[in-house]
């Protein structure tokens, strides 16, 4: 990684792939999470980016967010999205922004990784992968599927998630 602060103030960050604090997800969505910039290392708690490697088969359940807008990117792989129940389909290239309280679900129908790009506004959804999730170091191989913890759905309204079952 690379930060450079001017003299102005401004900072930048750069990181290169696998650079980013990097977590397994849990059942159903298997595959792992890669927060590459996050308010700790930009030092503007206006967003964080990463992405998330869906596993062939698998999915991210349906989910809103009440006081975060998201941007999600189609970066590889093919599947879908229900966006308020209504399907779209993904390739690469595929962008997708995500108010207040939209509901989606992201579903990989292939036999390859599904990865998604993510922009959340205000920053913190990397937070939430690594309370679910179990770090990841890269080039390890995945583990077995595990569970996610028992008490997700207060973790995910303690972050502002919505609509999980």
């Amino acid at each position: 990684m690379t930060s450079i602060e001017a003299t102005t103030g401004a900072q930048a960050v750069v990181k290169q792939p696998s650079e980013g604090l990097s977590y397994w997800q849990p059942k159903p969505a298997n595959g792992y999470s890669e927060a590459m910039l996050t308010p700790k290392e930009t030092g503007f708690a206006g967003l964080s980016m990463g992405f998330q490697t869906i596993a062939p088969g698998c999915r991210i359940r349906e989910h809103s967010h009440d006081t975060q807008i998201e941007l999600q990117i189609c970066h590889q792989g093919k599947g879908h999205v229900l966006v308020d129940g209504e399907r779209h389909e993904l390739v690469p290239g595929t962008s997708c922004y995500l108010g207040y309280n939209v509901k989606h679900e992201i579903f990989n129908d292939s036999e390859d990784d599904l990865v998604m790009m993510w922009v959340i506004a205000p920053g913190g959804l990397e937070e939430f992968f690594a309370t679910i999730g179990r770090e990841r170091k890269a080039g390890d191989p995945a583990p077995a599927p595990f569970d996610r913890p028992t008490d997700v759905i207060a973790i995910e309204r303690q972050m502002g998630m919505q609509d999980t079952k």
